[in-house]
C-alpha cells in the first residue's frame, strides 16, 4: 500500500549481501504482490516468476557476496526446519551496482574476514566448476589475485585503500561468475549450515574452504585423475602461494595450505562454536545436494561430504568460546552512507580492470 500510495520509482539496497537480497526480492514483488514463498527454489509451489520488478540499484557496503551482480535473493528461514533458498530470475538483476570502495572502511576485522573468505571461495568454485567457461576463467583468475594481495592487508588496516579498492573488485567479479557458471561443495553445504544454525555465511565458507578443496583434489585424483579441474587447482595454488614453479601435486598442496594459514590468520571459527556437532552431520549432509553442488568439479559421495564437515567442527575451550562469541555474536548486515559512485586509486594502471566508473548489469546466460 505504500509503494502505491507514495508512487516509489526505484528500490535501492545498501548493505551487505542480506540487505542486497532482501531489496532485491522486494523489489521483485512489489508490482506482482505475491509472495516469496511462491517462487523460492525447492519450497512451495515454485511458481514462474513473471514480473515486472522495480528498477533496483544496489550498493554493496561489504566485499564478500557479490550480490550486486546476481539474478538470485537468498533467503532463510532459520532453524531446525529452516531452509536457505534462492529466489532467481532475469528480471531481479540489478539496474545499476554502484561500487564504491570506501564504503568498507567502517568494515571490523571479522565482517572483512568472512566476506573476503566467501569471495574468494566463490572465484575458486566459479573457476573449477563443471560449468567453466574461458570469460569467467579471466575474471575468476584476475578477482584471485586482488584477494591475494588486498584480503589480509585490509583485514591488518581498514584504512589501506588500495586493498579495500582489491576486494571490491574480487566480490564483484565473483557475483558475476558465480551467476554464470555456479559454485561448489563450499556452498552446497554453507546452505544447510546457514539453514540450521546461526552461522554467518561468510564463515561457513571460509572455514570449509580449505577442507572442501583437499577432498575435491583427493577425489578426482582418484576418479577422474585427468580432469581438467586437477591443472585448474595447480594453477591458483601457484597463484595464491606465490611459488609459481611448483609441479602439480606440489601446487595442489600448497593451495590447501596457503587456504588452511589464511583461515588460521583471519580467525574464523569453527563450525562447533555455532552449535554444530557430530550428530547433525547426517542432516546436513542430506540437505546440500542443491544447486551449488550440482556444479562441484566432480560429484562427492556423502563420505566425502561429512569429512568436510568432520574436519572443521573442532571442540573449542571455554576461552576460545568467549574470544569467538565477542567476534561473531550474531550476523548484522552492515548498512552504511553511500555517495554512489566507484572510485579506484590512482596505483592502478590505465588497463586494470579496476578501472571503471560504474557498472550497468544486464542479464547474461542461463545462470
Amino acid at each position: 500500500s505504500i509503494f502505491r500510495a507514495e508512487q516509489i520509482d526505484v528500490v535501492i539496497g545498501v548493505g551487505g549481501g542480506s540487505a542486497l537480497d532482501a531489496a532485491k526480492a522486494i523489489a521483485g514483488l512489489l508490482i506482482p504482490g505475491n509472495s516469496v514463498m511462491d517462487h523460492l527454489e525447492g519450497v512451495g509451489p515454485e511458481l514462474p516468476y513473471i514480473g515486472p520488478a522495480t528498477p533496483f540499484i544496489a550498493v554493496p557496503t561489504t566485499a564478500g557476496t557479490g550480490s550486486e551482480a546476481t539474478k538470485n535473493a537468498v533467503l532463510s528461514v532459520q532453524g531446525h526446519h529452516g531452509f536457505k533458498k534462492s529466489f532467481r530470475d532475469d528480471k531481479l538483476v540489478a539496474a545499476y551496482a554502484l561500487i564504491d570502495p570506501d564504503l568498507l572502511s567502517s568494515c571490523p576485522p571479522a565482517v572483512i574476514a568472512a566476506n573476503g573468505m566467501d569471495a574468494l571461495t566463490q572465484l575458486l568454485e566459479s573457476y573449477v566448476s563443471s560449468r567453466a567457461a574461458p570469460l569467467t576463467d579471466s575474471l575468476a583468475w584476475g578477482g584471485m589475485k586482488a584477494v591475494r594481495d588486498g584480503l589480509l592487508a585490509l583485514y591488518d588496516d581498514a584504512g589501506n585503500s588500495v586493498a579495500r579498492e582489491q576486494m571490491a573488485y574480487a566480490a564483484l567479479v565473483s557475483g558475476i561468475t558465480l551467476a554464470q557458471v555456479g559454485l561448489g561443495s563450499v556452498h552446497g553445504l554453507a546452505a544447510p549450515l546457514g539453514a540450521f544454525f546461526p552461522i554467518p555465511h561468510g564463515v561457513a565458507c571460509g572455514t570449509l574452504v580449505a577442507t572442501a578443496t583437499r577432498i575435491n583434489i583427493e577425489a578426482l585424483r582418484a576418479r577422474a585423475p585427468e580432469h581438467p579441474a586437477l591443472v585448474k587447482y595447480a594453477l591458483v595454488g601457484r597463484l595464491l602461494s606465490g611459488q609459481g614453479q611448483l609441479d602439480q601435486d606440489s601446487a595442489h598442496r600448497a593451495l590447501v595450505h596457503t587456504l588452511e594459514t589464511w583461515t588460521e590468520a583471519l580467525r574464523l571459527p569453527k563450525l562447533a562454536h555455532f552449535g554444530v556437532a557430530p550428530d547433525d552431520i547426517p542432516r546436513i549432509v542430506a540437505n546440500s545436494r542443491g544447486s551449488s553442488m550440482k556444479t562441484n568439479p566432480i560429484q562427492l559421495d556423502d563420505t566425502e561430504i561429512s569429512a568436510i564437515l568432520c574436519a572443521r567442527i573442532g571442540l573449542p575451550n571455554a576461552q576460545e568460546s568467549h574470544t569467538l562469541s565477542a567476534k561473531f555474536p550474531v550476523y548484522i548486515p552492515m548498512t552504511i552512507g553511500a555517495h554512489y559512485v566507484w572510485r579506484p586509486g590512482s596505483t592502478h594502471s590505465a588497463r586494470d580492470p579496476h578501472r571503471v566508473r560504474g557498472v550497468h548489469f544486464q542479464p547474461v546466460g542461463d545462470a
